[in-house]
């Protein structure tokens, strides 16, 4: 009997050849089943790109739009538009007899519509009593009307600023489909008589200021939530589970009332008869009423309330995903706790920190209701004059260029924190 290797032989089946075009019809089989796959996962995921579009693209292609947009004195007077685009101004020149016959035209077809209101309205922008004259001269062209070649005459008769340059070129300026107006006004600028842009009038500058102080009122907001978070959201990872329950009910409590009814009961509690003054004078701290509300105190004390959920959350997600055991290996080898938490725990939690502080951030930036209900006039924010632009004047053009300025100064803070922690840190999926 031999027992060398060579003496054993397995039988091996013999495998079949595989058809011709085989391969390639499984390479399609394959490739028909990725497509298909791809299309699920597309129409799974196209009712949320849809509300993205509608909700959010196209309300902020209408901002950009309406901050730009220029219609009153084209739709107001489309022929004075036609020959005003033709003028070259030079300094102190006034236009040619047909632009004369064509505002007169224009605005006896114009008078008691709604359009000679707007461009009323619109030119008031570019010089304060401009309104006056739009109106004067439309309800005497209603009744008296004249004729193209006596146009200039009847104008200057009615009322001599049109003989000044200064009003026909504010009147070119405006006829332009589209104006940076608005957004230059938005940054404390404006165009002078000649196109250049310039530094708007001292009495004019306003805006600036009003982001630096909004942007201020944020920061200082989003500081005190991180300092009054983070060491509550620590509490929370560690504390006992009733207790930890106990904690986060009373985080999440103010997510579930209202806005305005929060806002309401501070003015309450803060008031000069409300219970803090109440308390302090009965324990003897002060001899009179502190003024709590309605000034930057109480802005501070009822946003930090109000906003420190969104600070606390982050971190506490971010806290609960440390290992507990490093910190104790950080303390076998050695370490002070102190040491510990600065060189273990915190930069473990820094995406938190950062996640937290840039919502909180985002929302302090935007805040309206609150700095309007407990602020004095110098504590509203930027919001405040795009509700007032909005709502009171019926700017959109400046309501849409002040919310532009402030969505660049959030989208600016927010690609900062994302450059240095990277977008999937922020958004907690890293």
């Amino acid at each position: 009997m031999s027992t060398g290797s060579s003496a054993v032989s397995l039988a091996v089946p013999a495998v079949p050849a595989a058809p011709a075009g085989s391969g390639a019809a499984l390479k399609r089989s394959t490739h028909r089943a990725g497509r298909r796959q791809r299309l699920v996962s597309l129409l799974l995921v196209a009712p949320l790109l849809l509300y993205g579009a509608v909700f959010f693209l196209l309300p902020l292609a209408m901002m950009i739009h309406r901050a730009v947009d220029n219609p009153e004195v084209r739709e107001a007077l489309p022929r004075t538009a036609q020959v005003l685009a033709d003028w070259q101004s030079a300094a102190g020149s006034l236009p040619g007899d047909p632009a004369f016959a064509a505002l007169a035209a224009d605005m006896a077809q114009a008078q008691g519509t709604r359009a000679i209101g707007e461009l009323g309205r619109r030119m008031n922008y570019e010089i304060s009593g401009y309104r006056t004259l739009v109106m004067k001269t439309a309800r005497r062209a209603g009744t008296d009307a004249p004729a193209a070649t006596d146009a200039r005459a009847w104008l200057l008769e009615g009322d001599p600023r049109w003989g000044e340059a200064a009003y026909w070129s504010a009147l070119r300026r405006a006829a332009t489909p589209y104006t940076g107006r608005y957004l230059l006004a938005a940054l404390d600028m404006a165009v002078d008589d000649d196109g250049g842009i310039v530094r708007a009038e001292p009495d004019q500058r306003i805006y600036l200021d009003i982001l630096w102080r909004t942007l201020s009122i944020a920061g200082a907001v989003t500081l005190a939530c991180l300092l009054l978070g983070y060491p509550l959201a620590a509490l929370l990872v560690k504390a006992p589970k009733p207790i930890a329950f106990a904690i986060m009910l009373a985080v999440l409590l103010p997510f579930w009332t209202s806005l305005l009814a929060r806002t309401t009961a501070w003015i309450v509690v803060l008031q000069e008869n409300g219970l803090v003054n109440a308390l302090l004078q009965a324990i003897g701290v002060v001899n009179q009423p502190l003024a709590l509300i309605f000034n930057a105190t109480g802005l501070y004390i009822v946003m930090v309330h109000i906003l420190l959920p969104f600070a606390v959350l982050p971190i506490y997600n971010s806290l609960k995903s440390i290992p507990p055991h490093l910190m104790r290996a950080s303390s076998s080898l050695g370490a002070h706790p102190v040491r510990g938490f600065l060189h273990v725990y915190l930069p473990l939690s820094l995406p938190g920190v950062a996640a937290g502080g840039l919502l909180t951030f985002i929302v302090a930036a935007g805040y309206y209701i609150t700095p309007s209900l407990v602020g004095s006039a110098r504590e509203q924010m930027l919001g405040y004059f795009v509700a007032f632009y909005a709502n009171n004047t019926v700017n959109w053009g400046m309501a849409s260029a002040l919310g532009l300025m402030l969505l660049a100064c959030v989208m600016a803070v927010y690609l900062v924190a994302a450059s240095t922690l990277g977008v999937k840190q922020l958004a907690g999926i890293k």
